[in-house]
């Protein structure tokens, strides 16, 4: 018997041999690898301007600071290091973040179809998001915008324009029931509240009533999952989700969740049913065209309707009215708001927009809705939101994870690298915008200003192929909340700009809200 197990056990002994030898070598391979990719990535980075960091920290510690300051460090790294490339780096961790400030630098990485995932600090937002068409990357986020397009079709928009026509109406009625005329008032509150009637009703089809009832639920857990993402994304003792589950920011986190899943899946179901029976409805009739015969159809309306032919589940569609809840109302309201800290802060641009405003409409029809042609037609205002933008960008960076190497005009971003967009830095190039700090409209209205302009120099809804899918949208409602409030009030600001603390947060905001005056007209 033991000649036959003899030579069995020796076979496996060398099996073993064989197999440990393997092994190891699969493990010293995987280790050279990393440890090249490491090298690769190290050396590029390193060439980059920067702050010196601690060993494995890296500047971990110089970053984990209030939001004003860390907002300030990121502008104000050009200035120190960046004066020259615009482009400067730092350490977190053994994560390389890259910052760029210029057009020539941001055009390489915005213009490219291959370098379109979100850097990773999305993660945060995906709980409520899911993989909607902002977290989205990918084959994925290719299907979800070609879906979306023909929701922001003019045609469609238009419809959208007696919304916000409506919730303006109920804006200036409140304001000017609540605010005496000459007090300070902090516009954010009244001019966000509106913004979110707006996005909820044209993305729902359902009216909240956020404007009239702050209290709701639903409205207070968009409050309250904004600011818990933001000091997810500023404390890094919160951004480990194991951290986090231990804090006491978690169990307020999954109630927010659940208070917005449930009202977004709701909302689903009922749209489903009430486009069901509409249909129902219609084959009786002598019309057959249910997009002709609904008016006003819903953001939501649209993708129930291509579900079918995309094969869309409610938890694909809840993510996409989730992401248009999430984007459509903060960064509008903050856009509004902060145009109107500039055009109260010059009384000559705005009298040029209120008497713009008189000439669509005689000075007897104080009151009267905008139309698409109307408000079309007032370029002046148009060119006072975009400087706004200009000065003010709602969202002041634009952060992607490079998935393959990028060349600059004078570095190599590696693989793997978290490129930031500074759009604040971006928007202040003295070659591109002469006295960049001047608040002057005739930037964007009379065209011998803008000719030969960088085309990545102004970027505010981003650019290249993931470019902000709702900016026509975006656009319209800031003109006619604008046009509603400067037809009834003469808005004059209290704070100078030099003096207020700016916020990089979701959205670039004044940490003391922006505050001014209202006199009617």
């Amino acid at each position: 018997m033991s000649q036959f197990l003899y030579p069995l056990v020796k076979l496996l002994q060398l099996i073993i041999r064989e197999f440990q030898t393997l092994a190891l070598l699969t493990i010293l391979i995987y280790i050279l690898v990393r440890k090249s990719k490491s090298s690769h990535l190290n050396k590029l980075i390193n060439r980059i301007p920067g702050p010196a960091g601690l060993p494995l920290l890296g500047n971990s510690i110089e970053c984990n600071v209030d939001n004003e300051e860390i907002f300030n460090r990121i502008t104000s790294s050009k200035r120190l290091f960046g004066h020259k490339s615009g482009v400067t780096r730092i350490w977190l961790g053994r994560t390389p973040y890259v910052f760029i400030h210029t057009a020539e630098n941001a055009e390489p990485i915005l213009n490219n179809s291959r370098t379109i995932s979100k850097s990773s600090d999305y993660r945060y937002i995906q709980p409520w998001l899911g993989n909607g068409l902002l977290t989205s990357s990918g084959e994925l986020w290719h299907q979800r915008r070609k879906i979306l397009t023909p929701a922001f079709h003019f045609r469609i928009l238009e419809d959208f324009v007696s919304v916000f026509q409506e919730q303006s109406t109920v804006l200036v009625d409140k304001m000017e029931r609540e605010i005496g005329m000459g007090q300070i008032v902090n516009v954010f509150p009244y001019v966000t509240l509106c913004t979110l009637d707006i996005v909820c009703e044209t993305a729902m089809g359902r009216k909240i009533n956020a404007q009239e009832d702050s209290n709701s639920d639903y409205v207070k857990a968009v409050y309250e999952i904004g600011s818990i993402i933001q000091k997810r994304q500023a404390k890094i003792y919160l951004q480990p989700d194991i951290l986090f589950k231990f804090s006491s920011l978690f169990n307020k986190h999954q109630n927010c969740l659940s208070i917005l899943h449930s009202f977004s899946y709701k909302v689903i179901n009922e749209r489903r049913e009430e486009l069901k029976k509409r249909r129902k409805d219609l084959e009786k009739s002598e019309y057959t065209n249910l997009e002709h015969k609904i008016k006003r159809m819903a953001f939501l309306d649209l993708l129930i309707e291509a579900s079918d032919r995309y094969n869309l589940s409610n938890e694909d569609i809840r993510e996409e009215v989730d992401t248009f809840m999430f984007e459509g109302h903060d960064t509008t309201s903050a856009a509004i708001c902060w145009a109107l800290l500039l055009l109260g802060s010059d009384q000559d641009i705005q009298n040029k927009v209120y008497e713009e405003i008189l000439c669509t409409f005689d000075r007897t029809s104080s009151g009267k809705p905008f139309t698409t042609r109307s408000l079309n037609s007032m370029k002046y205002l148009e060119a006072c939101i975009k400087e706004a933008l200009r000065l003010y960008p709602s969202v002041p960076f634009i952060a992607r994870k490079l998935n393959e190497d990028v060349r600059l005009k004078e570095y190599v971003l590696p693989r793997d690298t978290e490129a930031i967009i500074v759009v604040y830095n971006v928007h202040r190039d003295p070659k591109f915008f002469p006295r960049p700090e001047v608040y002057d409209p005739n930037r964007f209205f009379l065209p011998e200003t803008s000719s030969g302009r960088h085309p990545y120099s102004y970027i505010p809804f981003s650019a290249g192929p993931r470019n902000c899918i709702g900016q026509k949208f975006a656009m319209l409602e800031e003109k006619v909340i604008l046009a509603n409030i400067l037809q009834r009030f003469r808005v004059e600001a209290v704070d100078r700009r030099e003096d207020l603390t700016l916020l990089g947060e979701l959205i670039l905001r004044p940490k003391d809200g922006i505050r001014v005056k209202l006199f009617p007209r």
